[in-house]
C-alpha cells in the first residue's frame, strides 16, 4: 500500500484569488435538507441552491455561516460542522465553496429576501436543477458520517454470529457499509451478500460490494467499492449513475484518477498507524487535509479511526470516518 510519510508534508493550495462562499446543508433530522431558489438577476439565477453567501475578508467561516443564515432564512445556527470544500472554476469566476452541515437551529426558515424555499428528501436532490458546482455537495449531503467496513466473516458456520453483530451495528445507526470478505470464494461471497442485503434493506441502509463489477448482476446492492488495484485498472465509470461507486485511495494520483472516472466518494488512508498494516506509515491529519483540498470528492478518513475522531475528521476536510473494529460492535 503506497503512503505518504509524515515528514513528507504536503502544502495546502492557495485560494486567495477565489471568491470564498459559505454554503449550508441544513438537515431537519427527518431525511430532508433545505434548498432555495436564486433570484433571476443573480449569477446562476433561476437555479436551486443550498443557502449561504460570501465570507467577508477576515471573517471566521462559522460566523459567516451564522450571519448568512440569519439574514437569508431568519434562523439561528445552534450546531454545525464542516462537510466539504470545493474549489470550482466557472468561465467568469473562481469560487471556493466552504460547505457546512447544519444539524440544529432555532426558528422556522423563511425566505427573508423573497427567495422560494423548500424541504427536499436527500435522495431526491438530483431531481432539481442546481449550479454545476453543486454536484459534489449533493453527494456529500446524501452520505452519512460513518462508513462501516465489515471484518472477515469467517467460515459459513460463523456467519450467524457475524450477521448478529451486523444487525447490532445497523441498529446503532450505520446506514452505509461495505461487505469486505476477501477470504471467501466468489460463490460464498455472493451467498453472504444476499443475506447482508436483506438486513440492510430492513434498516434502510446502503450496501456496497467489495467485489468485481459483475457482482451487481447477482446482488442488487447500492453499488460497489473498488480497491486501489481495481480503481487504477478502469478508465471510465464502470457502473450506472443510479449505483454508488466508491474507491480506496492512498495518494493524490489515485484520488485524481478516482475523480476522473466519476467515483462518488473515496476512502483516504492510512491517517493513523494501524495494527492491520504495521509496516505502513500513517499520513497524519495534515497530509490528509492537504489532499482533501485537492479533490472535489467526499472523503472518508480510514486508518485507526473511531467515532471519537469525527470532530478531527470534519476539521481536516473529511466527510466522516470509515472503520472496521470501532464501528462493528463486538459487545
Amino acid at each position: 500500500m503506497p503512503s505518504i510519510a509524515p515528514e513528507a508534508a504536503l502544502a495546502l493550495p492557495d485560494y486567495h484569488d477565489y471568491l470564498h462562499v459559505v454554503v449550508a446543508v441544513i438537515d431537519n433530522g427527518c431525511g430532508e435538507v433545505l434548498i432555495t431558489k436564486r433570484h433571476e438577476h443573480l449569477h446562476q439565477g433561476g437555479l436551486w441552491e443550498f443557502p449561504g453567501g460570501k465570507v467577508d475578508a477576515g471573517e471566521v467561516v462559522y460566523s459567516a455561516l451564522s450571519r448568512e443564515l440569519h439574514e437569508e432564512l431568519a434562523i439561528v445556527v445552534q450546531q454545525a460542522h464542516p462537510l466539504i470544500r470545493i474549489p470550482y472554476h466557472y468561465p467568469e469566476r473562481k469560487v471556493l465553496l466552504d460547505v457546512w452541515r447544519v444539524t440544529a437551529f432555532c426558528g422556522e426558515p423563511i425566505g427573508a429576501e423573497g427567495q422560494p424555499l423548500m424541504w427536499v428528501k436527500k435522495q431526491d436532490l438530483r431531481g432539481y436543477e442546481f449550479p454545476s458546482a453543486n454536484s459534489s455537495i449533493i453527494t456529500a449531503a446524501q452520505l452519512p458520517s460513518r462508513y462501516l467496513i465489515t471484518p472477515e466473516p469467517g467460515l459459513e458456520s460463523e456467519w450467524p454470529d457475524f450477521l448478529r453483530l451486523l444487525r447490532r451495528a445497523l441498529d446503532d445507526g450505520i446506514s452505509l457499509l461495505q461487505l469486505r470478505a476477501i477470504s471467501l470464494s466468489r460463490d460464498d461471497y455472493m451467498k453472504l451478500a444476499q443475506q447482508v442485503l436483506v438486513y440492510c434493506q430492513e434498516h434502510g441502509a446502503r450496501l456496497l460490494l467489495n467485489a468485481d463489477i459483475t457482482s451487481l448482476e447477482e446482488c442488487d446492492a447500492a453499488g460497489v467499492h473498488l480497491n486501489s488495484r481495481r480503481l487504477m485498472a478502469v478508465q471510465k465509470r464502470p457502473v450506472t449513475e443510479d449505483k454508488l461507486l466508491a474507491a480506496s485511495c492512498h495518494s493524490l494520483k489515485e484520488l485524481q484518477h478516482a475523480e476522473c472516472i466519476g467515483v462518488d466518494f473515496a476512502l483516504l488512508s492510512p491517517v493513523k498507524a494501524t495494527t492491520s498494516h504495521p509496516g505502513t506509515e500513517a499520513m497524519g491529519w495534515h497530509n490528509f487535509h492537504c489532499l482533501s483540498e485537492q479533490t472535489e470528492l467526499p472523503l472518508f478518513a480510514l486508518g485507526g479511526m473511531s467515532p471519537e475522531d469525527l470532530p478531527d475528521a470534519w476539521r481536516y476536510g473529511a466527510q466522516g470516518i470509515a472503520a472496521i473494529r470501532s464501528l462493528f460492535l463486538t459487545q
